[in-house]
């Protein structure tokens, strides 16, 4: 029976926050953002194992102690590299002769601390059987505008079968490692983008609003609002 691998390359700087500390070690609510999103992986019944991905000269991670709900699942490897793309590749690498090809690997952003472990659980009914795999995503619903120079419209987009990816994105080992195998690094910004490269479709999944990538210093806000409503529905 194949596994459920859950994956975080957090190798990166995050410098579009303006801070010298990683973007995954800022404080939220009191941990450190990777924290919250560590803890939301391991509250995914269906997942056996954590790998985080971290760059061999990160300082910051040994400083805390992950709860032990994470404890009991989490990997650290430090072969993070230059680019996603590089710390993926490095990851699946790292874990290969622990696992199966058949093995799935949901590849998270260390940077969406608001996952919600029921729409994991439902991607993972969703795909288990699938031949490819996929990822979590939702419609545009904006209009959409294309840029000329001088920041002047060129045009307006039509949206119509337009989605946001997301994260988890969802494959199988062996597939996933291939696929990374096989594309530049700087032309990867998602998983989903490698395994197309290979003729494969993979599956839109609706994911959620809430699941926001911290990139900006007023995401770290709008996601600190977000955890803070999830705790008080469940107290």
């Amino acid at each position: 029976m194949s596994r459920f691998i859950a994956l975080l390359p957090a190798a990166g700087a995050g410098s579009r926050m303006g801070s010298t500390t990683p973007k995954q070690y800022l404080p939220l609510l009191g941990q450190p953002l990777l924290m919250h999103t560590l803890a939301a992986l391991a509250a995914v019944p269906e997942i056996d194992r954590l790998v985080l991905v971290l760059s061999p000269q990160d300082e910051w991670f040994d400083a805390y102690t992950p709860n032990p709900a994470v404890a009991a699942k989490l990997t650290v490897v430090r072969c993070g590299g230059a680019s996603r793309a590089e710390s993926v590749r490095n990851g699946l690498a790292a874990i290969a002769d622990q696992v199966s090809r058949s093995d799935w690997v949901l590849v998270h952003d260390a940077a969406r601390p608001c996952l919600a472990a029921p729409d994991v659980s439902r991607m993972i009914a969703t795909l288990r059987d699938d031949t490819v795999g996929g990822i979590l995503a939702l419609p545009v619903a904006d209009t959409l505008k294309r840029a000329a120079s001088g920041e002047r419209i060129a045009a307006t987009v039509n949206r119509d079968a337009l989605w946001r990816a997301q994260t988890p994105q969802m494959f199988r080992h062996g597939l996933l490692s291939d696929a990374l195998a096989q594309a530049a690094s700087d032309a990867i910004t998602d998983e989903a983008s490698a395994v197309e490269r290979l003729g494969h479709a993979p599956r839109l999944v609706p994911g959620n609003e809430r699941n926001i990538k911290v990139t900006y210093p007023e995401d770290l806000a709008l996601a600190a609002l977000f955890l803070q409503s999830r705790q008080e529905l469940a107290a």
